[in-house]
């Protein structure tokens, strides 16, 4: 027994009133950038994690602080690189500082830790943009496709008391075209979680090399760097002589 003579799924869609048509069109804007977000964040974060994983080695077996900065300064999309550069500014401003040298000592590790703590922060924030919208497509494309569900079996109805029939050949056409609306809010929904909570493992990892970078950053300052420590004064041992 054949019930739906037209299955296809642009019959149903285009047979659907107009308010579910609109939200049909409505969650396909939202794949289409939902898909837009993931294909570029997947280039984005995976090159952040290989040339962080690169360039933290490179950072390693530099022979000297300045040349393990130039090193990283050659990659230009480096995650690492705004770190270094910011820490080695707040070097220059601390050995260009008019304070004791004692006063400059006892400050300078703790400054470097906040500058490090604060661009890890900011290069996290970065990469992490536009996952709200993935989280946002997650989590209200179900929503607003059973809202198309509601407002189609409602017309269905509607349209059922105006025939005068219940029958299941007359209520099965509309009840199908109301059904399309929430399968296209999960065909949203499903892809944008899956890749949210993809995107956020790969963003731990990145942080993970970043914190791990700064605390190797700060321990070849204090090595290499001794008045940081107190031992020497800036200018003996400083950043602006080495033009770092």
């Amino acid at each position: 027994m054949e019930l739906l003579p037209q299955t296809g799924i642009w019959d149903l869609v285009r047979q659907a009133t107009i308010v579910v048509q609109l939200v049909m069109l409505l969650l396909v804007g939202m794949s289409l950038a939902s898909w837009s977000i993931i294909f570029y964040k997947i280039m984005i974060l995976r090159r952040a994690k290989q040339q962080a994983l690169v360039d933290f080695k490179r950072f390693q077996s530099a022979p000297d602080l300045g040349s393990a900065v130039h090193i990283l300064a050659r990659g230009a999309d480096s995650p690492l690189y705004p770190l270094a550069y910011q820490a080695v500014a707040e070097l220059k401003r601390l050995e260009g500082a008019t304070m004791p040298a004692a006063q400059k000592s006892k400050i300078a590790m703790d400054n470097l830790r906040r500058v490090l703590r604060q661009n890890v922060s900011s290069t996290m924030r970065n990469l992490a943009s536009s996952l709200s919208f993935l989280a946002t497509c997650a989590s209200s494309a179900p929503f607003i496709g059973l809202f198309g569900t509601v407002w189609g079996i409602m017309h269905s109805f509607y349209a059922i008391g105006q025939m005068g029939s219940a029958s299941l050949a007359t209520v099965a056409p509309g009840l199908s075209e109301a059904l399309v609306a929430t399968a296209i809010g999960l065909a949203v929904a499903i892809p944008a979680s899956v890749a949210y909570n993809f995107f956020r493992g790969m963003l731990g990892s990145i942080e993970v090399e970043l914190i791990n970078f700064a605390g190797a950053f700060l321990n070849r300052v204090q090595r290499e760097l001794p008045w940081v420590s107190g031992q020497l004064e800036p200018e003996e041992n400083g950043l602006v002589e080495r033009e770092i």
